[in-house]
């Protein structure tokens, strides 16, 4: 079983994929962490985060030891991420690598942003996590300043507006949500709220499917 997870909603979606993924013993798969290690390798080379060709080269020489690095969290970095996402060629070096990661047995769990439309279309369930910019605002900022982070609210929620409005409009796979996919509203739930929703979701289809 291969399970999409995608939407606006980034606060929270790594931990829900993660979480959904231990209870049916699946493997998972953050695919932003990918696209944020580019961006980081990017910038260790001294290149500017809109050369597409240090973009496409840092994809094709990514190194998944590396996706644990505490710095990928970060915001600057994030923001990077989606800059070099945008770009076509960077999206097709990366697609193999996480089709063939959701292929694998027992099952996979992907969160991004185009999982369910362009990684895995068919893939079995799809869930699609939304909430208010606002919140997510006041979410992302309390996570940084756990991690020791500065951050400012108004300006955390400003950059999330311009992320979700440039991967909306972007050419190459824009976030939209999958015809078939199910819309789960985090916005007034915590995180195990979330992560029953989306089990009863996965057990909806399920059920429906024998």
């Amino acid at each position: 079983m291969i399970i999409a997870i995608d939407g606006p909603a980034a606060s929270g979606k790594g931990t829900l994929g993660k979480r959904l993924a231990h209870h049916y013993h699946f493997r998972h798969l953050d695919t932003g962490v990918i696209y944020r290690a580019v961006a980081k390798a990017v910038l260790d080379m001294g290149r500017e985060l809109h050369d597409e060709a240090a973009a496409v080269a840092a994809a094709m020489e990514l190194d998944p030891e590396k996706f644990g690095d505490p710095v990928l969290k970060t915001q600057a970095i994030g923001d990077g991420a989606s800059v070099v996402s945008a770009f076509p060629r960077v999206r097709e070096v990366l697609v193999s690598f996480q089709r063939q990661f959701a292929a694998e047995p027992p099952g996979a769990v992907l969160d991004g942003r185009d999982i369910g439309t362009v990684i895995c279309p068919d893939a079995d369930v799809k869930i699609f996590v939304v909430a208010d910019p606002v919140v997510r605002a006041r979410r992302r900022t309390l996570e940084a300043r756990a991690r020791g982070e500065p951050a400012d609210e108004a300006a955390v929620l400003a950059d999330i507006l311009k992320r979700d409005e440039r991967d909306q409009n972007r050419a190459a796979a824009p976030l939209r949500r999958a015809d078939d996919a199910h819309v789960l509203d985090n916005s007034k739930l915590d995180i195990e709220a979330g992560v029953q929703a989306a089990i009863a979701i996965v057990e909806a289809v399920r059920s429906r499917r024998g």
